[in-house]
């Protein structure tokens, strides 16, 4: 018979696979992949989400990988801009081609109906080849081909027919800025290597099951799935969540003790905790995730005991050397000091040098 599992049953499970029951001494690059690949449309979000997990982490840490072309910035899953180590990103960008390119269908389909794509990422990848250009400056060296279309339809077309990756410093600890191209295979020095979908659904579940074929298809990007977890059933374990719902799990994963406390923890705006399923009841209620979950947007959170709590905010004036970072609770707190000790270590973490002020909306 098929064991059920509780909603705390899944968010322990969930909590462990990401590090954030508690805080693990592996090496960063190690993480990265554990996490698969982290989410890194705003700069500092993936710095955040590493610090939250690892003990010790620093920031040089994770741009000393950027610059050694470990890690490498890039548009990967659900067709935006994610973190991951330079080694899976070369299986991982082929497999969600497909999804990148709906997104630029979406986004772009009705101003190049006509276009040749093809010969538009021909073009690109010559002139990005030995160097890197910005978004507007591959856009313009483009238009100079093509001077009767629009640029910014040229610009994020080219970025997601052509595999490219964006360099540091971009990307790095409060560095914005134009977005740098630079042909992934060259910054790298290998090429892509396309592979069958099964390697990405074992490294999601072990980094995130048990799970449906629905969450993995929301984090992921890719659609029609059944067919892949149905050739994959005999090697993996099966279990049912309190609604019905199959999951997936690898088999011999742990599940661990329920009554296993689950410190404070701020987690960075899209982390992969939230993103990661289709069904978000495992750390969230309906009525939290309509808070935490707006739009495209994916709000910073505060997990207390597992669960969304609340979301939060960092503002930092350099000039004036200040930071305050403002909580607007979701739930009542059944302690607030493990929160203060917590807030403490992010402003500590993310601005050492300013006055610090914690603020609750309630």
């Amino acid at each position: 018979m098929t064991r059920t599992l509780d909603r705390r049953t899944l968010n322990r499970a969930a909590l462990d696979r990401q590090l954030l029951l508690e805080r693990s001494g592996m090496p960063v690059l190690e993480a990265v992949e554990r996490l698969v690949a982290i989410q890194a449309q705003e700069t500092n979000m993936p710095y955040i989400g590493l610090w939250t997990r690892l003990e010790g982490f620093r920031r040089d840490d994770l741009t000393g990988l950027l610059y050694d072309r470990s890690a490498v910035r890039s548009t990967i899953l659900r067709g935006t801009q994610h973190l991951a180590s330079a080694a899976d990103f070369l299986w991982i960008r082929p497999l969600v081609q497909e999804s990148v390119l709906r997104g630029r269908q979406a986004a772009f389909g009705s101003a190049t109906r006509d276009w040749d794509l093809d010969g538009l990422a021909a073009e690109a990848r010559r002139l990005l080849r030995g160097r890197t250009l910005t978004r507007p400056q591959l856009a313009r060296a483009l238009a100079e081909r093509w001077p009767d279309r629009d640029l910014q339809a040229l610009g994020w077309s080219a970025q997601a027919l052509v595999s490219v990756v964006h360099p540091p410093p971009s990307g790095t600890w409060n560095t914005g800025g134009a977005t740098p191209f630079a042909l992934a295979e060259e910054w790298i020095g290998r090429p892509l290597s396309p592979q069958s979908p099964d390697r990405l659904i074992r490294r999601y579940l072990a980094a995130f099951g048990p799970a449906s074929v629905k969450d993995f298809q929301m984090w992921s990007g890719l659609r029609r799935m059944d067919a892949a977890f149905e050739e994959l059933r005999p090697s993996l374990r099966t279990y049912r969540d309190e609604s019905g719902a199959e999951l997936f799990d690898l088999p011999g994963m742990p599940l661990p003790d329920t009554g296993a406390p689950a410190p404070v923890r701020f987690l960075p705006a899209f982390d992969n905790l939230i993103l990661a399923y289709a069904d978000r009841s495992r750390m969230m209620t309906d009525e939290q995730r309509k808070a935490v979950c707006v739009g495209a947007v994916t709000k910073p959170a505060l997990l207390v005991d597992g669960r969304v709590h609340g979301t939060w905010t960092l503002k930092h004036d350099r000039k004036a050397a200040r930071a305050e970072l403002t909580v607007e609770l979701l739930a009542p707190l059944p302690d607030e000091e493990p929160v203060r000790e917590e807030a403490a270590r992010l402003l500590a973490f993310a601005a050492a040098d300013a006055d610090h002020v914690l603020r609750f909306a309630r």
